[in-house]
């Protein structure tokens, strides 16, 4: 299985879409995608929405058909996230669970909240660079429970399994022991990312981060949360349901998708040095 992109328009512009294929056909980065890329073993399928120190703010669309990554925008106008110092744009591969939904009709019972609408988001804290519709098969190591305007909105801590330290890593305390000050950079930067932007600064429940036990539970809620959407037991709202690989009443052929994505351009991942980009976790215990 092998997945690669097609962008349509510019970056930084309105128009600016990216496709997602596999096997060189276009499929829903939502909908489509498999959650697990190796159940047996734990192993789930990542889409990067947003590369490591990006600012602009992409996010696979819920609105438009096949579900393409696009750039958010809010009265008209390109979103970006704000350098709150000391951070530079987005520290992690941010990205989604495909076939995950957080239910904006339930409540979650340790949150008190609904969910945020969307698929659950990732941040992929390995050492190598993602790009745009990049598909990573991670580990998940946690998750924190931001409250973001009333909305329960999880961030999924995992690591890219072909990442130096992915056989390390097992449960959110080794994030600590092998990259120690990350999680509080996290905690940090969700807290205060919005602030540059007048808004207040976002809460936590349960004190920030939970383990990997309860995360598992966190994503298979939301894997039956799409799986309602996808069949139709939940109202979609504005969800546009259409794909090319399920075989139900919203897949499209592969001509139509064809003509979804038409002035699509195929790109090849770029060649990245990811040497310049590398992570160093310098403890103070051994300075």
């Amino acid at each position: 299985m092998s997945f690669t992109t097609r962008a349509v328009g510019q970056p930084n512009t309105l128009d600016y879409r990216v496709f997602v294929e596999k096997d060189g056909k276009i499929v829903s980065p939502f909908h489509d995608i498999p959650l697990f890329a190796d159940e047996a073993n734990g192993i789930y399928n990542m889409v990067v929405e947003i590369p490591r120190w990006t600012n602009a703010k992409m996010e696979i669309s819920k609105e438009d058909p096949l579900n393409p990554i696009k750039q958010d925008t809010k009265k008209g106008k390109l979103r970006y996230v704000r350098n709150a110092f000391p951070h530079h744009g987005y520290i992690w591969n941010y990205g989604a669970l495909p076939q995950t939904w957080e239910d904006p009709n339930q409540t979650n019972s340790d949150t008190k909240c609904v969910g945020d609408n969307d698929p659950i988001d990732v941040c992929e804290i390995g050492e190598a660079i993602g790009h745009v519709g990049q598909v990573k098969q991670v580990k998940i190591l946690g998750v924190m429970a931001l409250i973001d305007e009333g909305e329960t909105d999880w961030k999924v801590l995992a690591i890219d399994v072909n990442d130096p330290l992915a056989a390390k890593m097992n449960d959110v305390e080794d994030i600590e022991r092998y990259m120690p000050g990350l999680l509080h950079a996290t905690n940090e930067w969700f807290r205060i990312y919005k602030i540059p932007d007048g808004k207040p600064e976002n809460q936590f429940a349960f004190g920030g981060e939970a383990k990997k036990e309860y995360t598992l539970d966190v994503i298979k809620e939301t894997a039956e949360a799409w799986s309602d959407l996808i069949s139709g037991k939940s109202n979609a709202g504005g969800i546009a349901l259409a794909n090319t690989q399920l075989g139900n009443a919203n897949t499209v052929s592969a001509v139509d998708a064809d003509n979804i994505a038409v002035g699509g351009i195929r790109q090849a991942a770029p060649v990245i040095d990811q040497s310049l980009h590398k992570w160093f976790f310098i403890s103070g215990s051994k300075i």
